[in-house]
């Protein structure tokens, strides 16, 4: 005797009809825009995977993948997460994260290693061998350690003063990318200086202190200014969107903005004490 299957269900009892798909969405008070798609990618450098994460104090963090047991890694080197945000040391636990800069085979580990760490370090150099033998990893360059500070035409990494706050730009004006999801769920491939939208403009600006330190006296430093901007443009800045995605409520942010704050002992190698020629402020607003 067959059964008698359900208004609307076929005879085995699945619905007629698919529920409507549910699109992810970012609650309006998450610490981090990023869908959780967006906190994943790989290492330019060894080719491993790394997880990104909001700090509480400056910009985003590259975090091993894995917990540790606490007692392989040093209490300098320890972080958890609590509501989205990664927070240094440890949580009370017998487990925490872990730098990826501290494992990454291409970089000089900032802390010492216990013999686990070592043994950890070395079987991932011995993957990234193996991904740059098949042609799977094309190791990124390192960066240039020194640039010329007095070059009238820096193309690098400007310094921008957004919201009354100094910036390291990830990458040249021209080239700073947009980090907002498009429909398709690859990132945007616009820039964030758009043309016909208000720019800044290159000013000479003393150097400011650093964390606690004096300032450089007598030195004036090419700054990208966009004080003179209105709030919300200089908040898209800040946002690191394109203006499509700007004015599109609840974007969802696909990699973390890359703005880092400026310290003028750090990042003295992109200390620039000349303007570039032209201005680019004098090339776009004609």
């Amino acid at each position: 005797m067959r059964p008698t299957p359900l208004p609307g269900c076929h005879w085995d009892g699945s619905p007629h009809t698919r529920p409507p798909r549910r699109f992810l969405r970012v609650a309006s008070a998450s610490p981090s825009r990023l869908l959780r798609a967006g906190h994943s990618t790989r290492c330019r450098h060894c080719g491993h995977r790394i997880d990104l994460y909001q700090r509480t104090d400056r910009g985003p963090i590259a975090l091993h993948p894995a917990e540790l047991a606490i007692a392989h890694v040093p209490e300098a080197c320890r972080w958890h997460l609590s509501g989205g945000l990664a927070h240094p040391h440890g949580d009370g636990s017998n487990w925490c994260r872990i730098p990826h800069a501290v494992l990454c085979p291409a970089r000089i580990p900032a802390c010492p290693l216990s013999a686990f760490l070592k043994d950890t370090r070395r079987d991932l150099a011995v993957r990234t061998r193996r991904l740059i033998d098949t042609g799977a990893l094309t190791p990124a360059p390192p960066p240039a350690g020194t640039a010329a500070r007095d070059d009238p035409d820096h193309a690098g990494r400007p310094v921008v003063q957004v919201l009354l706050v100094r910036h390291l730009a990830p990458a040249p004006l021209d080239a700073i990318r947009c980090v907002a999801q498009t429909r398709h769920r690859h990132r945007c491939t616009r820039t964030v200086l758009a043309q016909g939208r208000p720019s800044g403009r290159w000013r000479l600006l003393p150097t400011g202190p650093g964390r606690g330190q004096p300032a450089l006296t007598g030195t004036l430093m090419a700054v990208y200014d966009l004080g003179h901007l209105p709030h919300t443009e200089q908040r898209r800045w800040r946002a690191q969107h394109c203006p499509t995605h700007a004015a599109t409520l609840g974007t969802a942010d696909l990699a973390p903005a890359a703005w880092q704050a400026f310290d003028p002992q750090l990042h003295a190698a992109h200390i620039h004490t000349r303007l570039p020629h032209p201005p680019a402020s004098s090339r776009s607003e004609g």
